[in-house]
């Protein structure tokens, strides 16, 4: 192999190795609120998991309950490790807590957040938040 061939792959495997290493690095340091950030945004009620939905407006209504979201734990660091936690649920105004429920310490600082069906498909009263906002 040619001296020109040699230092292209060292280059190559040197850019791999620096990748590697940032990309790990988010979390490792133990910061519970930068673990947080690289979490998955899910949480359980009532035996359903909802994933988080973003840029939409509702209308918070009454507290129906607790939802948990699950402990994480996302990198090979064990003192990164984000404990299961519980956050108010309420419902959405016009949709069934069962599709779209809203969680956060308070109606006010409650995010939407909609039911994960196994089919992978977005109920519609989902899509017409969605398509509202």
């Amino acid at each position: 192999m040619s001296w020109v061939g040699r230092h292209a792959i060292a280059a190559g495997l040197a850019a791999v190795a620096f990748t590697a290493v940032g990309c790990g690095s988010e979390g490792s340091e133990g910061d519970e609120a930068n673990a947080e950030s690289v979490c998955a945004s899910d949480f359980s009620y009532e035996g359903r998991t909802y994933i988080k939905l973003t840029d939409v407006d509702f209308k918070v209504g009454e507290k129906v309950g607790t939802a948990t979201s699950p402990e994480c734990r996302d990198t090979n660091d064990q003192a990164a490790e984000v404990p299961a936690t519980s956050e108010n649920a309420y419902a959405v105004s016009g949709i069934s807590p069962e599709v779209v429920i809203a969680i956060g310490s308070s109606p006010e600082e409650a995010e939407a957040f909609r039911v994960l069906r196994s089919d992978k498909k977005i109920p519609p009263e989902v899509q017409e938040l969605i398509d509202g906002s």
